[in-house]
């Protein structure tokens, strides 16, 4: 089976749209970061040690030190997809990580987006 092409792209290649998408909306980098810490389980410093050496999205997240069990309560649509429909456990991530990042560029509380945890 070939892999998708996100699995092999890096996250630092795709951060930079994800805090511009945030900031163009008003809200701030370390929201993104926020974001991405409670779903993944990275600290910081992890984080910016991740972007730093262009790990891709796989094993991002496969190396996640603890993704978050509330993650399962993101719900919608992405990229005209139904989240919970995603049979792909690694596309799941991503997607949950994009969805994550559209609530904060419409301007939900982030208490919302890290569902209450």
């Amino acid at each position: 089976m070939v892999k998708h092409r996100i699995y092999t792209m890096t996250v630092a290649s795709v951060y930079p749209h994800y805090v511009a998408k945030a900031e163009k909306k008003g809200r701030t980098k370390e929201e993104v970061d926020e974001i991405i810490r409670w779903l993944t389980g990275y600290n910081q410093k992890e984080l910016e040690d991740q972007l730093e050496k262009q790990t891709n999205f796989e094993v991002f997240f496969t190396e996640a030190p603890r993704l978050n069990p509330a993650r399962s309560l993101i719900k919608g649509v992405i990229c005209g997809v139904r989240i919970e429909e995603i049979e792909d456990p690694l596309m799941r991530e991503i997607r949950y990580l994009d969805k994550l990042i559209d609530e904060l560029a419409k301007g939900r509380a982030m208490e919302k987006i890290l569902r209450n945890q």
